[in-house]
């Protein structure tokens, strides 16, 4: 599902090259970048669902939790920035 997702915003960033190399009205240029965003918006989203099932988890079982909780707030805080 991930490759399949990160295939589909392959396939957007390359439309998106072409509508700029064909000087396309700037509106659609945007909502085009827009599509790109929210796709990879949703597959970091599904990362961090993943990272939180598993690795979290397993972490917190193992009374180990303070550093992977830290890794995902840095790696949150790095997303979002």
């Amino acid at each position: 599902d991930l490759l399949a997702r990160l295939s589909r915003a392959e396939g957007q960033l390359r439309g998106l090259q072409r509508m700029i190399g064909a000087n396309a009205y700037c509106i659609d240029v945007l909502q085009q970048i827009s599509a790109v965003r929210r796709a990879l918006d949703r597959l970091a989203l599904i990362l961090v669902q993943d990272h939180l099932k598993t690795c979290v988890t397993d972490a917190i079982r193992h009374k180990n939790s303070d550093e992977r909780i830290k890794e995902l707030i840095d790696a949150l805080d790095r997303f979002l920035a």
